[in-house]
């Protein structure tokens, strides 16, 4: 699973380039529709499941109120520094109402017959160590993806389709890694020292990518990268094995979800953070108007004088934020370091929590 994730991180940046070059920017969303449809299809004619015994209660509540809260965190973190200032009433009001609808779905949860997330998980120290590890996943990965395409325009002066070819050492390094560490994992019965390696791995990627300037060629772009994506492979989807090889085997569907949830709001969180940081960074460098409509097309238009300012201060702006995410890799590596390691299960099935290799 992790290894098919991967491989359509390294496919989605290059094929978003292609289409940007070839076609327009709107056909990158066009794309999902006739991918969607042929997705719906097989999955109808091929994935049989067995019909449910008894009616599942829906938590129709706690779904609600997750996601407004999801989306006045995710707003905060947009808006804040950045539309408005840290202490204007849209950003203390989203902070409130953040906090105000956590606590009432923490309330729903608690009494749902059928929570999301049932809030006995949490008091597994495994459980929530891994959706923590999850989130760092989350905000390190889609940070990276999201932002060097675009340093790989400015700064080395790639194509959009180049930029994603660029990409592909990073996400095949994950695949590698991911794919690696599960055979690994399987023939030890040991999954503990892969977070804690691929942590600090990780870690040293984005100290790498933080020393980029405006002379680092693409070349050495693309090496700092892989380290990262071998960082990330050793323990994005191990996340997923240890909170299946700790939950009751009746909480297994929530608690698998819960890795994938936790990851999303990490890449919402993150992108949105490493955003209003660069784009302050860059307004502090050019005027704030010419920060917010800096494309790669409207760079090639300038003059070489304007070029050659916008790519200095550009190359001055972004790296250093990957620099700030470094410390968040010490957290999780710390948090690799406290994991508990359990012996590896030999089935999922309910009624056998005893059954250990």
């Amino acid at each position: 699973m992790g290894a098919v994730f991967g491989l359509a991180s390294v496919m989605g940046p290059l094929l978003g380039g292609f289409l940007v070059d070839q076609l327009s920017w709107r056909w990158i969303f066009y794309v999902n529709l006739p991918i969607g449809a042929v997705a719906l299809v097989v999955i109808g004619r091929v994935l049989h499941l067995p019909r449910p015994h008894r009616r599942p209660a829906i938590d129709y509540a706690g779904a609600v109120l997750m996601s407004a809260a999801v989306s006045c965190l995710v707003l905060l973190t947009s808006w804040g520094g950045t539309t408005f200032a840290w202490t204007s009433t849209v950003v203390v009001g989203l902070g409130v109402a953040t906090a105000a609808l956590a606590a009432a779905w923490l309330l729903a949860e608690r009494r749902a017959t059928e929570p999301i997330i049932p809030l006995r998980l949490f008091a597994d120290p495994v459980f929530s160590v891994a959706i923590a590890m999850s989130f760092v996943v989350g905000v390190v990965l889609f940070a990276a993806i999201s932002f060097l395409p675009t340093f790989l325009q400015l700064v080395t002066g790639a194509s959009a389709t180049a930029s994603g070819l660029l990409m592909v050492p990073m996400m095949g390094s994950l695949v590698v890694a991911t794919v690696a560490s599960g055979q690994l994992i399987s023939r030890t019965g040991r999954y503990k020292p892969f977070p804690i390696v691929g942590t600090a791995i990780a870690a040293v990627g984005m100290v790498l990518l933080s020393t980029m300037d405006a002379a680092t060629t693409r070349m050495t772009a693309s090496l700092y990268m892989m380290v990262l994506g071998v960082g990330i492979g050793l323990f994005m989807q191990v996340m997923v094995l240890v909170v299946q090889n700790s939950a009751p085997p009746a909480d297994l569907g929530a608690a698998t979800a819960s890795v994938s949830f936790f990851r999303q709001i990490g890449s919402s969180v993150g992108v949105a953070t490493v955003g209003a940081l660069f784009t302050a960074r860059l307004a502090a460098g050019l005027s704030p108007a010419g920060a917010e409509s800096l494309t790669p097309q409207a760079v090639a238009g300038m003059p070489p004088e304007a070029q050659q300012r916008v790519v200095e201060a550009f190359a001055s702006a972004l790296p250093p934020i990957f620099g700030y995410l470094a410390p968040v890799l010490a957290v999780a590596f710390a948090l690799a370091v406290a994991l508990r390691a359990r012996p590896l299960r030999t089935t999922v099935h309910a009624g056998t929590e005893g059954d250990r290799p």
